[in-house]
């Protein structure tokens, strides 16, 4: 059974900084795209960043471009999300997700695991 849980979130000042994990279990790392999303009340879930297990390549978001770095540790079975320079738009949701094969459109539709999430709040 495939399982992501997600960890980290936090209530932070503007400017702050956070690390989110993704713990994965059930599945063959390597082999996988993980993705971050992000909903905040109101809105649609929305891509923030992904990272190929397989070849290590990354895509973010324009959003979070410069500020925010995904990674991964094949030891562990765990993605991570830094968050730095926090806005407080970026307060929402986070939700880790997963699919066995390369993904073109970091689109929710595009993965078929996911976390329940974990909350981030940036204060102003």
């Amino acid at each position: 059974e495939v399982q992501l849980v997600e960890s980290g979130g936090g209530l932070v000042q503007a400017g702050g900084s956070l690390r989110l994990s993704c713990a994965a279990s059930g599945f063959t790392f390597d082999d996988y795209a993980i993705g971050w999303f992000r909903q905040a009340p109101g809105k649609e879930r929305e891509g923030v960043s992904c990272i190929s297990t397989t070849d290590g390549s990354t895509y973010y978001a324009d959003s979070v471009e410069g500020r925010f770095t995904i990674s991964s540790d094949s030891a562990k079975n765990t993605v991570y999300l830094q968050m730095n320079s926090l806005k407080p738009e970026d307060s929402a949701v986070y939700y880790c997700a997963a699919i066995d094969r390369p993904v073109h459109e970091l689109l929710p539709i595009s993965f078929d695991f996911w976390g329940q999430g974990t909350q981030v709040t940036v204060s102003s």
